[in-house]
């Protein structure tokens, strides 16, 4: 007689089942409630692995016959002493059927997560789709019937095969790579015995919905490690994914570390009679900056904003400066009648000597583009003259530039 049985409900046994139908049921109750088959089911597969906790220890299958949940959980203190469900079935899976060591691991799945620049700044959470290995449930993990499979022969149960190969006169190289026979699992099943489910591979692939936490102040190609959420295989412990943040570029700002960066521009009006502007901040806040009459704002400039730039990861509530870099855009032309009534409100430019040999050229429109290119054709020509260069597939002469 046992105090009472709801742990062995929960695995679907009798209370005098051998050690082997508890296995079975256990694994058959795992698979079909993991958390990658069944994400709603996290409280069913959490007490599936608590009773089989307790059920396969006998010292603790004894206090609870005894003395039911109670009894156990007060022997653990409070419960605090139970393994985590996951590790029940990493544990349980990678023990005793084919006596490789638990430590290998399957490879880590890597991604990439597009972010942007607002999301970085407030935080955010986000879900997505990635497809990974399961263990089969049909199987159980086995990959066919029980006791079909055979171990294979070209790799001798090993899962790899060593090529010799003749690199010079005397002189060879051993190399492994991954046996084609078993596809690196060290046995072969026949055709008429294997699993119609994941057809012998053991595993079967499915897509999961995970949930990530990008926290405020993250920055691009930080890496967010989901542990043990990778692919499963049979002897294996689970690789993480690992997921590597992408920052999107932004229309307005652009960051480099802590501080944030915008360019504002301004006309030649506002850069000498004063601005008011407004910066639309990362979280929707409008900041107000301006200068007033009488302060010259020059061009390339810059002017910085305390504890407005993007937040330190580990204290968020601190947060880097916002730098501004001003622009300021000049007219093509002015009117050649207010000409005069600029000059008296500016500076006057210092007088400029003319010998009386000298002799006045005319300034001709020439972009930054234009001499880059002409700079490329010239400096494939040899036979160039060191006052001319080649521009258009035309000859065209250097001009003396006034600058005044």
């Amino acid at each position: 007689m046992v105090y009472e049985t709801a742990f062995y409900d929960i695995l679907g046994v009798q209370p005098n089942c051998t050690p082997d139908e508890l296995k079975k049921a256990y694994r058959k109750l795992a698979l079909k409630y993991h958390p990658d088959k069944n994400p709603n089911e996290g409280e069913k597969f959490k007490q599936i692995s608590m009773a089989y906790e307790v059920l396969s220890d006998p010292e603790k299958k004894a206090i609870y016959d005894e003395g039911g949940e109670a009894a156990i959980k007060q022997g653990a203190g409070g419960g605090s002493g139970f393994h985590s469900p996951m590790d029940i079935f990493h544990m349980f899976f990678n023990s005793p059927f084919s006596g490789r060591k638990s430590e290998r691991r399957t490879s880590n799945l890597i991604h990439t997560l597009g972010v942007t620049l607002e999301e970085l700044y407030t935080g955010t959470k986000r879900k997505m789709t990635l497809q990974k290995n399961i263990i089969c449930e049909s199987c159980e993990g086995i990959g066919g019937k029980r006791g079909a499979a055979q171990k294979c022969a070209p790799c001798r149960g090993t899962g790899v095969v060593t090529k010799v190969q003749k690199i010079a006169p005397g002189l060879v190289q051993q190399c492994e790579e991954r046996c084609r026979q078993c596809r690196g699992m060290g046995e072969t099943i026949d055709d008429k015995d294997r699993c119609k489910e994941c057809n012998g591979r053991k595993t079967v692939r499915v897509r999961k919905l995970i949930q990530v936490d990008v926290l405020k102040g993250m920055v691009d190609e930080q890496r967010i490690i989901l542990k043990g959420e990778g692919d499963q295989e049979p002897d294996h412990q689970p690789g993480d994914i690992v997921l590597v943040l992408e920052e999107k570029p932004h229309p307005v700002f652009k960051r480099n570390g802590h501080d944030l960066i915008a360019q504002i521009q301004l006309q030649i009006s506002e850069a000498l009679c004063g601005f008011q502007k407004v910066i639309k901040t990362l979280d929707g806040r409008d900041l107000v900056i301006q200068s007033y009459p009488g302060e010259v704002v020059k061009h390339l400039s810059t002017k910085c904003v305390m504890g407005e730039g993007m937040p330190l990861l580990q204290m968020p509530e601190e947060k880097g400066r916002l730098i501004i870099q001003f622009s300021v855009q000049f007219p093509d032309s002015l009117p050649v009648e207010i000409v005069p009534e600029i000059r008296k409100c500016l500076p006057s430019p210092p007088q400029e000597p003319v010998p009386e040999d000298a002799e006045e050229v005319v300034m001709m429109h020439f972009t930054a583009e234009q001499y880059q290119k002409a700079s490329e054709e010239d400096a494939g020509n040899d036979d160039r003259d060191s006052d001319r260069f080649h521009h258009g597939g035309e000859r065209v002469h250097m001009q003396t530039c006034n600058t005044s």
